[in-house]
C-alpha cells in the first residue's frame, strides 16, 4: 500500500487547521487572504510529501500574501532546487524566498 498520498492529505489537513488561529494578525488584509496563504502552504507541503526528491520533514513552508518562504535543510543543491520548483508550481504562489541551507 502506498502511504504517500495519505500522508500528503494528512499534512495538508493539519496545515490548514494548525494555522487557523492567527488570521489577520500575520499581515494579511483579509481573512480570505489568510485562507489563501494557508491553502498554498498546505499544497506546497503536499507536493513535498509526494515527491521522493524532497524530504518534507526537513523543509519548512510559510506563506504570506502569496510569497512562499522555504527554510530548513536539504541534502543537496538538487533537493533545494526541486523544493523551489515544486513550490513555484503551486497555483497562487506569487514569489519564492528560498532560504534552504544545503547540509550533506
Amino acid at each position: 500500500m502506498n502511504v504517500r498520498p495519505l500522508l500528503a492529505a494528512a499534512v495538508a489537513a493539519s496545515a490548514l487547521f494548525t494555522v487557523a488561529g492567527c488570521a489577520v494578525s500575520r499581515g494579511q488584509e483579509t481573512i480570505g487572504a489568510y485562507v489563501d496563504d494557508a491553502t498554498i502552504t498546505a499544497r506546497v507541503k503536499s507536493r513535498f510529501v509526494e515527491n521522493p526528491q524532497v524530504d518534507a520533514a526537513s523543509i519548512s513552508v510559510e506563506t504570506l500574501n502569496g510569497t512562499v518562504m522555504l527554510s530548513g535543510f536539504a541534502k543537496s543543491v538538487t533537493e533545494k532546487v526541486a523544493a523551489e520548483e515544486l513550490a513555484r508550481s503551486v497555483h497562487g504562489v506569487k514569489s519564492i524566498k528560498n532560504e534552504i541551507a544545503v547540509r550533506p
